[in-house]
């Protein structure tokens, strides 16, 4: 009897959807490639900073959540969702490597009216021409006997306002019987759902909502190089403005924008222009913008000492957003590249990541020439660092 719900991949998407359905009343299997991962959500321990490992040994202990690294529970699922990476390939291109080996993997597997589901980011177009063909392919069901369904992750980690139970999910199907199917699963634990006509509505909406932010947020960077070559706080500036009551919206400058959101999903779309012969000037300029931030940071602690080399610098923070452990696409890796080759002797602090390229997290101390404040994690405690000169990418001036 087919009464289980299965999520492919368990990281900062997949573990919060399946605690959901769990206590929503689902029996979820959770399924990831690492071991390491499996085993200590197994044994109540969260790998994700806002999920206590509470939370996780109720649900394994009263037997409605459990991880594995094999995928032979699917047969017996009534819904598969799939919320692995779709990360960027070493040339910026659309990386759909982790999404084939697991549609592939599930497709094996699969019974007659089970409800498949991706989450995971794709450009318009991916779920009706890759994932169904691929899933065809591999399966020996008729694709008329499986529904096929596009409702994209819209997970902020920390975020104490906006969960995945309160903040609106768009949902759309390959067929409306798909598309009200969704609806129902999810309706049992998230509160506002809105449908899509279709596929490629879904999945360009969500390309947008993170398109509008990397240009805001590069934007907002511009702006903030702008206001310290004239000696104004941008802080200030974005005070000010935010005191306007439509028209506009608050965001702050950085070192970069990280994550695996941000930086990735307007890139597919980007991708899909190219493809197409749309323009896609405004995307393609806000990644420039994003990617320089870095540079320029070096640049300024080139001045702030005269020069970096032989310079003892500790940069504080590594993770792409404060509070989480998170370093995927971080800006921060190009800054210490960029140090390094300036000469500098660059050390990193924090203490949420802890270890990182082959680097343990340094101890804050006076011991250095200069402090490039990236990440600012509310644990911090500054005063260590005593009379060393601190260069803040959050818009100090």
């Amino acid at each position: 009897m087919k009464n289980s719900v299965v999520i492919v991949g368990l990281g900062y998407v997949g573990l919060p959807l399946a605690i959901a359905a769990a206590n929503s009343g689902s029996n979820v299997i959770g399924i990831d490639l690492n071991h390491e991962k499996v085993a200590n959500i197994n044994s109540g321990i969260s790998p994700v900073e806002d999920i206590t490992d509470n939370t996780i040994l109720d649900l394994v202990e009263r037997g409605l959540l459990n991880a594995q690294s094999d995928f032979l529970q699917v047969e017996k699922a009534e819904v598969v969702l799939i919320c692995v990476p779709t990360p960027l390939t070493s040339e910026y291109k659309p990386d759909l490597s982790y999404l084939e080996s697991a549609a592939t993997s599930i497709s094996a597997h699969l019974s007659k009216g089970t409800l498949i589901i991706l989450e995971s980011t794709v450009a318009p177009g991916t779920t009706r021409d890759f994932l169904v063909p691929l899933i065809q392919k591999n399966s020996r069901i008729d694709m008329t006997e499986l529904d096929i369904v596009f409702s994209p992750e819209r997970i902020d980690p920390l975020n104490q306002k906006w969960n995945l139970k309160n903040t609106p999910k768009i949902v759309s199907g390959l067929t409306l019987k798909s598309r009200q199917r969704a609806i129902e699963f999810y309706s049992k634990f998230i509160d506002n759902l809105i449908e899509c006509e279709t596929l490629e509505v879904a999945e360009t909406a969500k390309l947008l909502e993170n398109s509008f932010r990397l240009i805001n947020i590069s934007f907002i960077n511009e702006v903030s190089i702008f206001c310290e070559k004239l000696g104004i706080d941008v802080n200030a500036v974005i005070s000010s403005a935010s005191t306007k009551p439509y028209g506009f919206m608050p965001f702050y400058p950085s070192i970069g924008i990280g994550g695996h959101c941000i930086p990735v999903d307007p890139l597919y779309l980007a991708s899909k222009a190219h493809e197409i012969g749309a323009p896609a000037k405004m995307i393609n300029l806000a990644n420039q913008v994003n990617q320089e931030m870095p540079g320029y940071f070096v640049g300024r602690g080139e001045e702030k000492l005269g020069g970096l080399k032989n310079k003892r610098v500790i940069v504080v923070g590594v993770s792409y957003k404060p509070n989480v452990a998170d370093v995927r696409e971080t800006p921060v890796e190009s800054l210490i590249i960029g140090l390094k080759q300036k000469g500098a002797q660059v050390s990193w602090h924090d203490d949420l990541v802890k270890e990182w390229n082959g680097e343990k997290s340094a101890t804050l101390s006076s011991d250095f020439d200069l402090a490039i404040i990236a990440t600012p994690h509310d644990y911090l405690d500054l005063t260590k660092l005593g009379n060393v000169p601190i260069l803040n990418t959050r818009g100090s001036i």
